[in-house]
């Protein structure tokens, strides 16, 4: 019974999957950091191309 006791004691204080664990939030967090970053920086220059073809448009039809 003792043997039994032990493993579990040894099972609950190891740590090692908690590190990965850890690692694996912080992963995560970055990504969704990054994907938000990086919809932001596409809708700009998405308005950024827009208006720069309605100034075109206008330019060429003589509206500037």
């Amino acid at each position: 019974m003792t043997l039994f006791t032990a493993f579990f004691e040894d099972l609950r204080c190891d740590e090692a999957g908690a590190t990965a664990i850890e690692y694996g939030l912080m992963a995560a967090l970055i990504s969704i950091v990054a994907i938000t970053a990086m919809g932001a920086v596409g809708n700009s220059l998405t308005n950024t191309f827009n208006f720069i073809i309605t100034q075109e448009n206008a330019a060429q039809s003589g509206q500037l």
